[in-house]
């Protein structure tokens, strides 16, 4: 139960975190999540980050699927070689998620020392 409060808020306060604060944010919010809600280090770390993958790889496919998925075609065949859209959304979501999985790894290591 833990688990599933901590991926709902920490999906809506990243959501509502970066609408008005730079991308970063998103640790911020998954840091204090991780440090209210009790949860073992591990599953800290895969509620934050299964939050924000899927949030940030919703959003980045809505926000491709806009624009026919031309910019994300084009830098993919620029870094990765290779036309495919939705591997760019699914290393967005990656980034997204790795981030905000150690903000909460360390939000749940500061409760935990406490």
């Amino acid at each position: 139960m833990k688990f599933i409060v901590a991926f709902i808020l920490t999906a809506l306060l990243s959501y509502a975190a970066a609408l008005y604060f730079p991308w970063w944010s998103i640790a911020v919010a998954a840091f204090v999540v991780a440090a209210l809600v009790p949860q073992k280090p591990f599953k800290a770390f895969l509620s934050a980050f299964l939050a924000v993958f899927l949030l940030w790889a919703i959003l980045a496919f809505i926000i491709d699927a806009n624009n026919d998925h031309l910019l994300s075609g084009k830098i993919s065949q620029l870094l990765l070689k290779v036309k495919s859209s939705l591997l760019m959304i699914a290393i967005t979501g990656f980034v997204g998620g790795l981030t905000a999985g150690f903000a909460a790894l360390s939000g749940s290591y500061l409760r935990k020392s406490n």
